[in-house]
């Protein structure tokens, strides 16, 4: 085998690397939900959104709740026994209101229970699937979001205040500011809406689910605002945080794409208590 032969197949398997490990990773993953559906007895569905690197190629690719999520979530409720609970494994910034409405009802609708654990964060469009369950299993630092829709850039609730405004201090308004002022308004009031079906489908009396989805959509935050642990109870979502070990050991299966130098790192163990080093003293000079 000559050398070009050699620096051939080093380049090959250099490029197939990336592949070979993804195909490891969902292997991985594959056996530890058996592992959970086995200790459950439940189905597990996993939604996670990160950062994942492409094939062969190396581009980082940003996820969200799309159309094809929701095809997949629905298949695999579709594939449960009516008996048979399911366990959500959700991690998301949010993504396509369309999408997160028709897994929410899905959800709803399974006669069994419906348990979603949030290791890190489901903002907007997963706060709404974690809505549809009864019961969402939080990390004791993990965090949901507010539903308030958005209009391209905008927040809708921002866009009416400010057309509102204008016309109280006798300002001219463009017709092409109100026509978006009206879709803004139309958006609030139907995700307003589709909270409230969803969480009166899910046993809750119709002034409270009122009141929980007014808190989520008339722009009380901004759309970034992490609503705690603390927050969501006093909102009287059915939050917990009994987060199964195995969770999180799935969540690492999910690497982020790695920079030259990491930007975070410690030892990967649990630690105990320790007992605190003694610090050394300094000696003092007498004068």
């Amino acid at each position: 085998m000559g050398i070009m032969d050699v620096l051939w197949l080093f380049f090959m398997i250099s490029a197939l690397q990336p592949a070979i490990r993804q195909r490891m990773l969902e292997a991985s993953r594959t056996r530890l939900m058996y592992q959970l559906e086995r200790k459950r007895k439940s189905r597990v569905i996993a939604l996670i959104h990160r950062q994942e690197t492409m094939n062969l190629l190396g581009f980082p690719v940003a996820r969200f709740i799309n159309i094809e999520d929701s095809e997949q979530v629905l298949r695999a409720v579709q594939l449960t026994d009516p008996n048979v609970p399911i366990d959500l494994i959700l991690h998301t910034p949010g993504g396509l209101v369309l999408a997160a409405e028709q897994i929410a009802h899905a959800l709803v609708a399974h006669p069994a229970k419906v348990t979603v654990f949030v290791p890190h964060y489901a903002m907007s469009g997963g706060t709404l699937l974690a809505l549809a369950a009864d019961e969402i299993v939080m990390a004791p630092h993990a965090v949901l979001g507010p539903l308030d829709p958005q209009l391209g850039r905008f927040p809708a609730v921002s866009i009416v205040r400010a057309v509102e405004r204008k016309e109280a201090k006798g300002k001219d308004v463009d017709d092409e500011t109100l026509i978006l002022a009206d879709v803004a308004d139309k958006a609030i009031r139907q995700v307003r809406e589709s909270i409230e079906r969803i969480l009166v489908r899910n046993g809750w009396e119709g002034a409270r689910a009122s009141a929980v989805a007014g808190a989520l959509t008339e722009g009380r935050w901004t759309h970034d605002y992490a609503i705690t642990v603390e927050q969501a109870g006093e909102l009287g979502l059915p939050v917990g945080v009994d987060m199964p070990e195995d969770i999180y050991r799935f969540m690492s299966l999910f690497p982020q794409p790695r920079a030259q130098r990491p930007s975070v790192e410690y030892v990967p163990v649990p630690y105990g208590p320790r007992e605190r080093a003694e610090q050394p003293r300094r000696a003092v000079r007498e004068r």
